[in-house]
């Protein structure tokens, strides 16, 4: 099983050649790097004390827009306003909020201080994004990624509410449509996103929808506002 050990120079090894999904470890997390990786199907994921890990898991999990389930008590929640959800109005706060919340069977984060920083400096870049769901004027949940083109790659989610998670997925799912991203990147399984209508496609099938995501041109709005109607 190979695992090719990255350099200084800015470049991935194929994804097929990342036979148990994980594909290569080392360089860093520059903006340039990062951005390389989400077009060419890889991402970093690795914990504190553990070294750059890069990864190309087949199968992939996807959640296609149209196929986004809002379950009958998710669409009461939505239908009472009980949040007020916006978008990129608070990054950092996210990102923060989705290390430190406790996960079931997860002893500690992979959100490290260096991903947290190297993210931060995407979205400052205008390539990471996030919505975020509030409720008595204090964050009560959200999700970020990396936006490119017509592909949003989902990195994390967290709730200090009920269903607050979901609502943020709700948002970008909407927005998605309206705007025409054709894809949103889950990475690997996950039950909470399985219910929301996420599902596992091979590798293979999944670089040909990033191809064609990256060639989407989105509605001029996209990212700047979201729809009137959530």
């Amino acid at each position: 099983m190979p695992i090719f050990r990255l350099t200084h120079e800015i470049a991935f090894p194929p994804v097929e050649a990342a036979e148990t999904g994980l594909l290569a470890v080392g360089g860093d997390l520059q903006r340039k790097r990062l951005l390389l990786a989400y077009r060419s199907g890889i991402f970093p994921w690795y914990s504190e004390g553990e070294p750059l890990l890069w990864w190309a898991p087949d199968p992939r999990m996807v959640l296609m827009p149209e196929e986004f389930h809002c379950s009958r008590s998710l669409q009461r929640v939505i239908k009472k306003g009980l949040f007020d959800v916006t978008l990129n109005q608070a990054f950092p706060e996210v990102i923060r909020a989705c290390g430190a919340t406790p996960r079931p069977g997860q002893d500690g984060t992979w959100i490290t201080p260096e991903m947290e920083a190297a993210y931060i400096d995407l979205h400052e870049a205008g390539h990471a994004m996030s919505i975020e769901c509030w409720a008595d004027g204090a964050l009560a949940g959200g999700l970020y990624g990396v936006a490119l083109e017509g592909c949003f790659f989902g990195e994390s989610m967290f709730s200090h509410r009920s269903n607050a998670s979901k609502v943020a997925a709700h948002a970008l799912v909407t927005a998605a449509r309206e705007w025409g991203l054709s894809i949103i990147d889950c990475q690997v399984a996950n039950p909470h996103l399985e219910r929301l209508g996420a599902r596992e496609i091979s590798r293979a099938v999944f670089m040909k929808r990033l191809e064609a995501g990256l060639r989407v041109t989105l509605a001029p709005h996209a990212w700047k506002r979201l729809p009137d109607q959530l």
